[in-house]
């Protein structure tokens, strides 16, 4: 498991100009503040860009917390696969059996929850046959800034999703839906007796020292040093932003409830792909690509060519403000992370291109055209 010094405040950055440039890029093109961390043959590195608070002039603090979203994908799969290596259920096993509540297609496999195979609407919201995207629980624009502090129970979560038609048989196809790693929480909970945050801490958080890592569950402040987190949207007809540093995380329970920072993360990352967390077979099958998405269990398996060979990563971003990067190389040697504040611009526009240079600057040798 790598190990992280407290930095000298981007000074750094001075080591590694390719890196500096690609985190000064991101702010560049409309985010508020990033911190990147890279660990490689060449050590640890850490760089900073970008403001604290709009409208300030003060730097993003070193190892600010952030809503790291879909990050928790991992985690969850990771705790999930560790109850497999106890032998308290098996990958094909059908989630039915465990929660038989829910009324779930018996055909819905553990396996299926993790790779997003079970064909189960996505209760943030779906795409329609058209390819037009179709707003489930508020999730966008107005109607989340509005709705950003209520609290959900994850039952309800996937209660709401049930009431809608599935996008497909299971094992048929591939959708990605924060459904499967609620149900995933939810059979953490049933076989454990324990709630997922207690499980993530005692499985997961504490025997690393994750000490910036927490599951909020329904708090809606990030309790250490941290940037501002800004949303944009539409209010009939007019462009609004808005400060979200403050929101309700329970609308993504056990998908994207998860507060870290660059630091954690990058532990975390090391120490799963190095075989400190799960065995060797189950690690395996976390890291093997399936279906259309290149997915694994919990982890997307992206190959980048000659150049780079293939990175295993998992990605988040809140609903509004905060956004996180998980990114390795499948033995977990050389590791980039990275957390994220926007500000007035729709990130969804900059960051693909902003992503690639930074990845290519990373695991391809520094290329960056």
């Amino acid at each position: 498991m790598q190990t992280f010094d407290t930095p000298a405040p981007i000074a750094a950055g001075q080591d590694r100009p390719e890196l500096q440039r690609a985190v000064q890029a991101f702010v560049d093109a409309g985010f508020a503040a990033m911190e990147l961390r890279v660990h490689d043959q060449h050590g640890d590195w850490v760089g900073r860009a970008g403001v604290s608070e709009l409208g300030e002039t003060a730097e993003p603090p070193v190892d600010g917390q952030v809503w790291a979203g879909s990050v928790s994908k991992a985690f969850t799969a990771t705790l999930v696969l560790q109850l497999v290596a106890e032998g308290r259920i098996e990958l094909d096993s059908p989630v039915a059996e465990h929660l038989p509540e829910l009324g779930l297609d018996a055909r819905i496999t553990v396996r299926m929850l993790l790779q997003h195979t079970s064909g189960l609407y996505n209760y943030t919201g779906d795409l329609d046959p058209d390819g037009t995207f179709e707003m489930g629980l508020p999730s966008q624009g107005k109607a989340w800034v509005d709705n950003r502090f209520h609290t959900y129970r994850p039952e309800e979560l996937v209660r709401f999703a049930l009431t809608k038609p599935a996008r497909f048989e299971p094992g048929t196809d591939q959708s990605y839906a924060n459904t499967n790693y609620t149900l995933a929480l939810l059979l953490i909970e049933k076989l454990t007796g324990r709630s997922y945050a207690e499980q993530a801490q005692q499985r997961i958080l504490g025997p690393l020292s994750l000490s910036d890592t927490v599951v909020s569950a329904t708090s809606p402040e990030l309790p250490g040093p941290h940037a501002h987190g800004y949303y944009r949207y539409d209010d009939a007809g007019e462009w609004k932003v808005t400060d979200v540093s403050r929101q309700n995380p329970s609308l993504l329970a056990g998908a994207g409830d998860l507060i870290s920072n660059a630091k954690d993360l990058g532990i975390f990352i090391s120490a799963l792909l190095g075989g400190e967390l799960l065995p060797a077979e189950l690690l395996t099958e976390m890291r093997t690509p399936h279906g259309k998405f290149g997915l694994g269990l919990g982890l997307w398996v992206q190959d980048l060519g000659d150049d780079g060979g293939t990175i295993v990563h998992h990605n988040g971003g809140a609903p509004g403000g905060y956004g996180a990067l998980m990114i390795s190389t499948p033995d977990g040697t050389k590791t980039l992370t990275a957390t994220l504040t926007t500000a007035d611009t729709d990130p969804a526009t900059v960051f693909p291109a902003a992503l690639d240079k930074l990845i290519k600057a990373v695991f391809c040798d520094g290329q960056t055209d």
